[in-house]
């Protein structure tokens, strides 16, 4: 039996090259990681100190390695130059807001998770919520969840992200059967590209949402009762 247009694909076009799974990697802390630095506070003082003396050079220093590889010092310099009034506002705001900072941090791991940490009395805790495996608030959040549901084997917690005009055609055993049966290779493909893809941007109109991947694929998203689901993978 083919399936539903849920997941329909095209088995000519499919493309069987393999997909390298998402690895995880820390983000850095914007401030207050550099030794010649006190902390967070220190870092926006010298920061502050130094545009406020127009001493771009040296705010470039203060930059991150990820912000420097990116930008060069000429460009940087030349940007703040050409920013007077906008530099002369940002200094004075940190001038004035300097007595304390709030320093959070981010861990990226898994499918485009993200746990974010706060430090609360010199300690780090858990600011994200742990317990939202599945989130379907935006169509990207709603692609990740049915990527890992599909990692994990969850065919009931795929059903989640069938839209109602589907729901009456699929079950948890038809999901599982689509996903096993004999197109399970052409569909383990199509999952891996997406995997590999979900960074790609997204255009969210109204109800609807649209994320190509690939050479013409695209996968279709639609709002229901405030839960974005899964239209079309390909």
């Amino acid at each position: 039996m083919a399936p539903p247009r849920f997941f329909c694909y095209n088995q000519s076009r499919m493309t069987r090259h393999g997909a390298a799974l998402t690895t995880a990697a820390m983000a850095a802390l914007l401030l207050g990681c550099g030794a010649r630095q006190a902390g967070p506070v220190s870092a926006l003082h010298d920061y502050s100190a130094a545009l406020r003396a127009h001493d771009y050079s040296a705010a470039y220093d203060m930059m991150s390695e990820s912000f420097q590889a990116k930008h060069s010092r000429e460009d940087f310099v030349r940007m703040m130059k050409e920013s007077g009034p906008e530099v002369a506002q940002t200094a004075q705001m940190l001038g004035s807001q300097h007595k304390s900072v709030d320093v959070t941090a981010e861990f990226n791991f898994g499918i485009g998770d993200t746990m974010r940490l706060v430090q609360e009395d010199g300690e780090w805790r858990i600011a994200s919520n742990p317990m939202a495996f599945y989130s379907q608030g935006t169509p990207r959040e709603a692609l990740r969840s049915f990527v890992r549901a599909y990692s994990l084997r969850r065919w009931d917690v795929m059903m989640r992200f069938v839209p109602t005009k589907y729901r009456e055609r699929m079950s948890v055993e038809k999901m599982r059967e689509q996903f096993e049966g004999d197109h399970r290779e052409e569909l383990d493909s199509m999952m891996n590209m997406i995997q590999a893809n979900l960074d790609e941007p997204i255009t969210d109109k109204g109800n609807e949402a649209r994320m190509p991947y690939g050479d013409r694929f695209e996968v279709k998203f639609v709002l229901e009762e405030g839960r974005w689901k899964i239209q079309d993978l390909d």
